[in-house]
């Protein structure tokens, strides 16, 4: 299915994504590349909240560039399925062999603001990144490894101590709560 179904489907939780859908669908609709990092104004990535077995822990990274544990997730570079993005991602960030998705379905959405910074000794403009968010599990009792040019270390939290974990204010109100509060409905 085209991404710009899968948003015509999906059904906001909040007014965030309400708007940051129509923004979204929008952009889309222009016919610009939005799938790989060479529209440097906006790019489309993938990010996931991993829960364990019984939904009470998240799976976070302490993430080098922005100095805070946060989700997994990265780039489309061009890969047009994001849930496999999201996948990917998590396998490349946590060192999970087995990460399962708990639905196929779009679990969020945001636009993420991203402040100019230096990548590989290469300065990145600010820009946005245009997300999709899937849930997806995995056993908390598998191995976890760092990717040290992107993360420091991985860890399992409670779901609430995953939002006060992160020392991103924007992201704990209206990104990590919003998907706990989502979680708590299924």
């Amino acid at each position: 299915m085209e991404l710009l179904q899968i948003l015509e489907r999906y059904a906001p939780f909040n007014e965030q994504e309400v708007r940051d859908r129509a923004v979204l669908m929008g952009l889309l609709r222009t016919g610009q590349n939005l799938w790989t990092r060479e529209n440097e104004a906006a790019h489309l990535t993938a990010s996931a909240w991993v829960v364990n077995g019984d939904r009470e822990r998240v799976l976070m990274a302490h993430h080098n560039i922005y100095d805070s544990w946060s989700w997994l997730g990265g780039h489309a570079d061009g890969e047009r399925d994001l849930l496999a993005v999201a996948m990917r991602e998590v396998r490349e960030e946590s060192g999970l062999a087995r990460v399962a998705p708990v639905s196929e379905a779009l679990f969020s959405l945001e636009i993420l603001t991203v402040d100019g910074h230096e990548k590989r000794g290469r300065y990145v403009p600010s820009h946005l990144h245009l997300n999709l968010t899937y849930l997806l599990e995995a056993d908390e009792h598998e191995l976890l490894a760092v990717k040290p040019d992107e993360n420091s270390a991985v860890a399992w939290f409670g779901r609430e101590e995953a939002v006060e974990a992160s020392s991103e204010p924007w992201f704990r109100a209206r990104v990590y709560s919003k998907l706990n509060a989502k979680l708590a409905r299924l």
